[in-house]
């Protein structure tokens, strides 16, 4: 089971597994391994990697907990922002 989402996010950032390889200075077949879940990148790598793509690292992971909003929190939201716009308005 993969738990990166490197593809994913590489496709959002326009960038191939070779570009990111040059970046990070590790070779494609590295990067390809890592994104067809065959291994997995030490920390400092994975670091880099975030870094290179300007993304926090836990947006190169699936979620592992499913996260459930209710009409409550939606309603609360909604509120925030109302509040907030009025201050700023």
């Amino acid at each position: 089971m993969n738990i990166l989402r490197l593809k994913e996010v590489l496709k959002e950032k326009q960038m191939t597994g070779k570009d990111l390889a040059e970046k990070v200075d590790v070779t494609p077949a590295s990067i390809s391994n890592i994104v067809q879940g065959n291994s997995f990148p030490k920390p400092e790598l994975l670091l880099k990697i975030a870094q290179t793509l300007d993304v926090d690292i836990r947006e190169l992971f699936y979620p592992t907990k499913e996260t459930h909003t209710t009409l409550e929190d939606i309603q609360k939201a909604i509120e925030t922002l109302e509040r907030l716009k009025k201050d700023y308005l």
